[in-house]
């Protein structure tokens, strides 16, 4: 019988925020989950096919980490790609629209919803293979790095997320990048997310060291453990990594501790996790949570944060608006979009 890992008890971080910053990681998270909600909505109403896997739970390591880098900086993603590209900046309309298909995609209605990637907003994808990401994200951080320390670039200082799950860091290319991360002090963040659950097997049952974090000390690197649930939390792991990334100092391997509220995907029955389980995890939403955070300490009131949810509901009222009204790609464009000068 494999033993669980026991959730550490984390402690709330005393770091204070300005209430801007309080209500921009609040618009951050809400448009999320408002987001992914729609999607679950039209994919059972039949008008958003293929596979699509949602966020929600998850907001608080999406939003705590990609706003604590800078716009120029970037972001690589999974499959559960959609609220890594809100939080990085994609609109929302753009975002629809690719999950429909459609022409106004950031895609270009090609991608779907496991391959977001918009260059404009340094969203370098979402890649269906686990793992697939990982070396994407370290030729971003290698670039960065080169055009400053090679050619001269003073302002080559950007910073790379990588977020990946729990079962990919038992891939090859999850060790090889750490190493040659280390190796060239290269500015990245390995972002694992962590939900128990790799599909339907239990990160317990397919690893032998289960506290991912861990794994950072074999590469010399600083590896940390944060309450993924806690949006505050995770900002100030991030901020502090984002740092030493910055300065030269290298990569840090982050593991979140979070919790899908949904199935693997909208396909999914969810049956293989206990009620038990899920019943405690939808417990510590974060957005409940981090709603409790604002009003306790005075960041805003709950006519405000009303207002914040009122006006995200019409941003993805219109987004949806936006996605079924915009043109199929057509089919003379079949081989469009196939190499790069086009």
């Amino acid at each position: 019988m494999v033993q669980e890992r026991t959730l550490p008890q984390f402690h709330a971080p005393a770091a204070q925020i300005a209430p801007e910053e309080g209500l921009r990681l609040y618009e951050d998270m809400i448009l999320g989950r408002f987001f992914e909600d729609k999607c679950a909505e039209m994919y059972y109403r039949g008008k958003m096919f293929g596979f699509v896997h949602l966020y929600n739970g998850q907001e608080a390591v999406s939003s705590g980490v990609i706003k604590s880098l800078r716009s120029d900086d970037y972001v690589c993603s999974t499959y559960r790609d959609h609220v890594h590209a809100l939080s990085a900046g994609v609109p929302a309309k753009n975002v629809m629209a690719e999950l429909f298909g459609k022409e106004t995609g950031c895609s270009k209605g090609r991608g779907g919803s496991m391959h977001l990637f918009s260059s404009e907003h340094n969203m370098l994808g979402g890649f269906a293979f686990i793992g697939e990401g990982i070396p994407v994200a370290l030729g971003a951080a290698f670039q960065s790095r080169y055009r400053r320390d090679a050619l001269g670039d003073s302002s080559a200082d950007q910073v790379t997320a990588c977020f990946f799950g729990d079962g990919t860091s038992n891939n090859g290319q999850f060790f090889e990048c750490l190493n040659m991360a280390a190796l060239w002090k290269l500015p990245i963040l390995f972002v694992v997310e962590n939900n128990k659950w790799a599909i339907g097997m239990a990160h317990e049952r397919a690893t032998s060291q289960p506290e991912i974090y861990k794994k950072a000390s074999v590469f010399g690197m600083p590896g940390v453990e944060v309450d993924g649930m806690d949006v505050m939390a995770v900002r100030e792991v991030a901020q502090q990594a984002v740092a030493r990334a910055r300065a030269g100092e290298g990569p840090t391997l982050i593991e979140a501790l979070t919790y899908r509220f949904r199935g693997h995907s909208l396909a999914d029955p969810d049956e293989l996790r206990s009620k038990a389980e899920k019943e405690a995890w939808l417990a510590r939403d974060p957005i409940k949570r981090f709603e409790g955070y604002l009003l306790e300490q005075n960041l805003a009131d709950e006519g405000t944060l009303k207002e914040v949810r009122d006006r995200i509901q019409t941003t993805i009222d219109d987004a949806l608006t936006f996605a079924e009204e915009s043109p199929e790609p057509s089919p003379d464009d079949l081989y469009k979009y196939i190499f790069a000068d086009e």
